[in-house]
């Protein structure tokens, strides 16, 4: 499994990557959660332009067997939505910390990373 070390990730299993700009949050889910979901065939995220606060539910993605919730880990308003699931949602199986993103996101409270965990404490939690 993979763990880029310039994600912070969330105890139910989503990352956010910084963008330059040091506004803009990149959301997706692990490749941890990919692997226990198996096949994702849909995904569904809030419209973009909602706002959210941290740990409320951002989006669902459905796999074969299952439904998961997606979960915002920082507070913050939705600005995109990755358009290439809509047709290959599987992206996250094959791509998750790439191609596999599931939405953008302005953070509302920057400050909320802090409590977020790094590659290596989320490593451990699922070990």
């Amino acid at each position: 499994m993979n763990f880029p070390e310039n994600l912070r990730y969330t105890k139910d299993h989503e990352w956010i990557r910084v963008l330059d700009d040091g506004k803009t949050g990149v959301v997706g889910i692990t490749d941890f959660a990919q692997h226990e979901l198996g096949d994702i065939v849909y995904v569904e995220v809030q419209p973009v332009g909602t706002e959210l606060r941290k740990g409320e539910p951002l989006g669902t993605v459905e796999a074969v067997k299952t439904v998961a919730d997606i979960y915002m880990p920082v507070s913050g308003k939705i600005t995109a939505f990755n358009e290439q699931l809509e047709d290959h949602p599987e992206l996250i199986n094959q791509d998750p910390y790439g191609e596999g993103w599931i939405a953008k996101i302005e953070m509302t409270h920057p400050e909320e990373l802090d409590e977020l965990l790094t590659a290596e404490e989320y490593q451990a939690m699922i070990a």
